[in-house]
């Protein structure tokens, strides 16, 4: 009779490990860095037409403040995301991962594709920069969903010891479709000429995206939903609960939202002034041509993806705590020094400062699409990152060129951009150290220990912390449904 119990008391601790195969994993990470890589396509072209893109679109002002009106074009798109990430998130927190990530592909390939057919403000007048407007507000929406969404399936669908370097992959994704976007309009430039360029060659890039849509569609229709996810859905079916609501996540799960949202805040400031302002900054204010800007720019975004990889693997040893750590004070001692080397005019320097930038950010990108999933129950975590990524994005992140090209134009000061970037680090490094806990390497909360092999599986069973972090975790999320419920 012992016996008995001992071997049902095994068989059923077994079945809180979730084996994740490899292979699954690797196209998980494949398929979701895809769509991210759509996004970021996206926003290189866009980041990089600038300066084209205001003499198109708005003739009627000249010098700095037509490229303001640029960046404001791309920033008021950030003002939907939050509610396309509520819309969407929520939806993926009922209804699965895979299913809305298809959707908000083929909303983004198709925004992105309509601004490439916009005719010009010389053509159709004040309905051109109307139209545009139109656009970015579908792509904000659509991407609203997106990479929180992508976060999110990663997270859930490889094993706890690789979460790191598996999610840096979707990082990478971002470098490439970045890089892809970028690559394509400096290939232009160059080939075409700064005239033929404004008259016509700045919609190729735009029109590049249907092919790259379909690619990411078929992807995506070919993963599998997400282990984690399948145990919720199979919990909630059984016990007849409900999905989390808006009011259960923002009262239950406010200290994580929080938490999230300063992580995102330093982590958007530095991403958005280094990958989508400095190609603007380097020909509009420091004067440089805008081809040997842009290549410079695309030789130091080819050798992050490496490095990337390298911090997501790093995160998986040591703590992605401490990798973020290490970036932000590597950002508060030599982001000044970068941006002398940047201001310089020598090609060497120049290109010295900009890795400088780059390497650091590479510490956030390797570690937040891993760290930040961890800060919710997996009921409520696309819907809760949704919210954090894309409030805190909207505030800081898609606003920051243009916070930072309006503060140039009043202030004269061409180092504004440094001093915007290390006021976030120091922000960043005091809630770090004392409000972020390592999650690297624990389960997911509210999920089981997900291992590679049955012989993990094993030692992780004879362990007791991970089966604490996730029955103990477990019990408290459903307590706090069980009280919202009765509510």
């Amino acid at each position: 009779m012992q016996f008995n119990k001992n071997r049902s008391e095994r068989k059923s601790r077994e079945k809180k490990v979730t084996i994740v195969n490899a292979g699954t994993a690797r196209k998980a990470v494949v398929a979701t860095s895809v769509g991210n890589a759509m996004e970021w396509f996206d926003f290189g072209i866009y980041s990089y037409l600038a300066v084209t893109i205001g003499q198109v679109f708005f003739p009627q002002v000249s010098g700095p403040a037509q490229l303001v009106f640029s960046f404001a074009t791309f920033g008021i798109a950030f003002l939907v995301r939050p509610i396309g990430g509520l819309f969407f998130g929520m939806l993926g927190d009922r209804l699965g991962r895979k299913r809305i990530l298809a959707i908000t592909l083929i909303m983004m390939a198709m925004a992105t594709l309509s601004i490439g057919l916009i005719p010009g403000y010389a053509s159709i007048g004040i309905a051109a920069p109307i139209l545009l407007l139109i656009a970015r507000l579908v792509q904000g929406f659509s991407t609203g969903g997106e990479y929180s969404g992508a976060m999110t399936f990663i997270a859930e669908s490889t094993p706890d010891r690789k979460r790191g370097v598996f999610s840096s992959g979707l990082e990478a994704g971002t470098l490439v479709g970045y890089i892809f976007g970028s690559g394509i309009v400096t290939l232009l430039s160059f080939l075409l000429g700064e005239e033929a360029m404004l008259a016509w060659g700045w919609r190729i890039p735009f029109l590049i995206a249907t092919p790259i849509g379909i690619i990411g569609l078929y992807l995506r229709e070919h993963m599998e939903e997400t282990p984690a996810f399948k145990a919720v859905k199979r919990a909630r079916e059984a016990k007849e609960r409900r999905p989390a609501s808006l009011r259960y996540i923002l009262t239950y799960h406010w200290r994580a939202l929080l938490i999230g949202l300063f992580l995102v805040f330093f982590y958007n400031v530095v991403n958005y002034t280094v990958l989508t302002y400095m190609p603007a900054h380097l020909s509009a204010m420091l004067g440089y041509n805008q081809t040997s800007g842009l290549l410079w720019l695309l030789i130091v975004m080819i050798v992050m993806i490496p490095i990337v990889l390298f911090m997501g693997h790093i995160s998986d040893r040591i703590g992605a705590r401490r990798v973020v750590q290490g970036g932000l004070i590597g950002l508060i001692v030599l982001t000044l020094p970068a941006f002398w080397l940047i201001g310089s005019g020598q090609s060497a320097a120049v290109f010295l400062g900009l890795l400088i930038l780059a390497a650091f950010l590479a510490s956030f990108q390797g570690t937040m699409p891993s760290l930040l999933p961890s800060l919710y129950f997996t009921s409520v975590r696309y819907g809760a990152l949704s919210i954090t990524y894309n409030v805190s994005t909207s505030l800081f992140g898609g606003t920051t060129p243009l916070v930072v090209a309006q503060l140039i134009q009043v202030t004269g000061n061409k180092l504004v951009p440094a001093y915007y970037m290390i006021l976030s680090c120091l922000i960043g490094i005091v809630f770090v150290t004392f409000f972020v806990k390592e999650t690297a390497g624990k389960p997911l909360r509210g999920s089981a220990p997900a291992v590679e092999t049955k012989q993990e599986a094993q030692n992780v069973q004879s362990a007791d912390r991970p089966l604490w972090w996730h029955s103990e975790r477990k019990a408290i999320e459903h307590r706090m449904v069980d009280r919202a419920e009765s509510r």
